[in-house]
């Protein structure tokens, strides 16, 4: 079996060399998001980064990253699955990755798109400056939350500031549980409490929402690629309206004058949510990250 560890913080600068070297790659290889969510685990192997990652009760191997050798990476994924007796998944899957997979491994692999993992790309100025007819609402919300709260401000997150931060997301998950108390919360809520006793590690960017002592909304963001900022949560008062609005657009303000490198943000999956399409979709992104799934024909029938 492949030397899969479980991933840790000191690994980070290693991955991250790595990964900045890649292209369009989904937010499910920011290294902050490899080490918050689920159980996974990394080798460097073959010049290139393997992950196994274990999630809802299957396992799955991103595809893998780096200048190697990608035919010996991916036949060492499926050994490794084979004498795990898994189905070998490889998810993650960009549509440069697909016509590598095919030609590397012609007629091995069942290859399908997972609309509900696709990234939404925005440009940032579009979400810093909310200009013309195509973002008028938005502007006008933002506008009104700013009439509500004249005295409002958006405040780096800072160490000093995480208890009180801690609690405004216990809140959060308080209110959304009578609202919605069949909704899952475990891993998003597990992943949160990580961040918040490692986001110096983790190299995080945090906004705070506040209007004089209280908070009305927070984001955090680790960088994903170059010029790309992945934006990892985002949670705000429900009863105050426009607060989601006005700390995404004082979020994409706060980034785009602190890291001037940075065209994109990031904004991630709506993991088929019909209420979460059509809030990314109304923000009109500059662009998808298209991902696919595969599995080795012989494996779909347990798939």
């Amino acid at each position: 079996m492949i030397g899969f560890q479980r991933v840790n913080l000191s690994q980070k600068d290693q991955y991250e060399a790595i990964l900045m070297a890649e292209q369009a790659r989904g937010c499910e290889y920011s290294f902050a998001n490899v080490y918050l969510w689920g159980l996974q685990s990394l080798a460097f192997l073959q010049d290139c980064v393997l992950r196994f990652s274990h999630f809802h009760g299957k396992s799955v191997y991103p595809y893998p990253i780096g200048t190697g050798d990608k035919h010996a990476a991916i036949t060492e994924i499926l050994r490794d699955a084979e004498e795990r007796g898994i189905p070998c998944r490889i998810i993650g899957i960009t549509e440069r990755d697909k016509e590598e997979l095919e030609q590397l491994f012609p007629g091995t692999f069942y290859i399908k798109a997972e609309r509900d993992s696709f990234d939404y790309v925005y440009d940032i100025n579009d979400l810093a400056d909310l200009r013309g007819r195509k973002f008028q609402s938005k502007r006008n919300h933002f506008n009104r939350f700013c009439a509500d709260h004249p005295d409002h401000q958006a405040v780096p997150m800072t160490c000093d500031m995480l208890p009180k931060a801690k609690a405004f997301i216990e809140n959060w998950y308080a209110r959304r549980r009578e609202t919605d108390p069949e909704g899952d919360y475990l891993l998003e809520s597990v992943a949160l409490g990580r961040l918040f006793n490692h986001c110096g590690e983790l190299d995080m960017e945090g906004l705070v929402l506040m209007d004089g002592e209280e908070i009305l909304a927070i984001t955090m963001g680790s960088r994903l690629s170059p010029d790309t900022f992945d934006i990892h949560f985002e949670k705000a008062r429900e009863d105050v309206s426009g607060a989601y609005n006005a700390i995404n657009c004082h979020f994409a303000r706060y980034l785009r004058l602190k890291y001037p490198d940075v065209q994109f943000l990031n904004r991630e999956e709506d993991m088929g949510l019909e209420g979460l399409r059509t809030a990314k979709l109304s923000y009109r992104p500059h662009h998808m990250v298209e991902k696919y799934r595969a599995v080795v024909k012989e494996d779909i029938h347990v798939d």
